[in-house]
């Protein structure tokens, strides 16, 4: 990720209302690599908080995943849109709409990252579809090995 793409995560991050829990995991563990209270982390800006979390280099997976999720959720819909109709995949604002929506295919999906990577800043489109490879290997196995997951080889 860039440093950008950082602080944007982590910027959506304690800005989402439902990852109260998260939240808190984050709290305990900036105050542990900054010595600070965790009293006095809760009452930090927003922004003071994303670009503490932002700095922390090895983030626990859960809070790395959870930072992600809500960023992609709150900046990059449009891309999420435009990637699963190029797949002819069933959505609203770029969420699946059926939970039982096959895996799709190995040419489909290499045509759908082509589009992707026309339309949209190629350090975008590599997070979002690696995104989508670690958090469900199976559904998007096919993404495996493409060129738009590192940006830099195209």
């Amino acid at each position: 990720m860039t440093a950008a793409q950082r602080l944007a995560a982590a910027q959506a991050f304690w800005l989402e209302e439902s990852a109260t829990d998260d939240q808190i995991q984050a709290v305990m563990l900036i105050a542990q690599q900054k010595k600070f209270r965790p009293k006095s982390v809760i009452a930090l800006a927003v922004d003071r908080k994303a670009k503490h979390l932002a700095s922390i280099v090895n983030l626990p997976e859960t809070l790395a995943a959870r930072a992600l999720i809500v960023y992609h959720l709150a900046e990059q819909r449009p891309m999420m849109a435009a990637f699963l109709d190029a797949l002819g995949i069933a959505h609203e604002d770029g969420l699946i709409s059926a939970d039982d929506t096959p895996p799709p295919s190995a040419a489909a999906t290499a045509a759908a990252c082509k589009i992707l990577a026309e339309k949209f800043p190629a350090d975008r489109v590599a997070l979002y579809l690696n995104t989508l490879l670690t958090q469900d290997p199976d559904t998007w196995a096919a993404l495996d090995g493409l060129p738009q997951l590192a940006p830099d080889l195209l």
